[in-house]
């Protein structure tokens, strides 16, 4: 007989996904670049994870680079998770330069656990407290196309005391 509750405690409701795709920063004279990650790479049968990623743009007026670990506090076969962000993250624009400890913390919605879709919300500081800190705030959209195949897409809000900057990216994820 299945046992579900323990399913929804043990099995995620997504996957681990390895990232590439197109980027756009409308607030850099609409310079477009490339972005590559991997996201949620699941440590053991723990709910902490680990992703990296790197985004530039071809005119070389843009770059983040960065890594993240998460821990879902929910049990991961939950349609709904939250996961504190903990990492380093490297900002660079045309006006300003911004690396150190990224902190925050981010929503997870999974309406299907086969991972074909999901919608994530993240908000986070880079180099929080000091005259350099920025404010990112993400929302990441991914619905699949086959079992191993997802359209993502990103949009990105940077606020800074320098200036505000935005990217949107759409990409493909290879589902592990």
């Amino acid at each position: 007989m299945p046992d579900v509750l323990a399913d929804i405690k043990r099995d995620p409701s997504f996957r681990t996904r390895l990232r590439l795709g197109y980027s756009q920063f409308p607030s850099t004279e609409h310079a477009r670049g490339i972005n590559l990650g991997i996201e949620d790479l699941f440590v053991g049968r723990s709910g902490l994870t680990l992703s990296g990623n790197y985004q530039t743009a071809f005119n070389g007026q843009r770059e983040v680079w960065g890594g993240d670990v998460r821990y879902y506090v929910r049990p991961l076969g939950n349609i709904i998770n939250l996961a504190p962000v903990l990492g380093y993250r490297h900002l660079e624009t045309t006006r300003y330069t911004t690396d150190g400890v990224h902190v925050g913390l981010r929503l997870l919605l999974v309406p299907s656990r086969t991972g074909a879709a999901d919608l994530a919300v993240t908000q986070s500081w880079v180099a929080p407290g000091s005259e350099n800190e920025v404010g990112l705030t993400t929302l990441s959209f991914g619905y699949a196309m086959t079992h191993n195949l997802r359209l993502s897409t990103d949009l990105q809000k940077q606020n800074s005391r320098f200036r505000s900057d935005s990217s949107v990216g759409i990409g493909l994820e290879w589902l592990f």
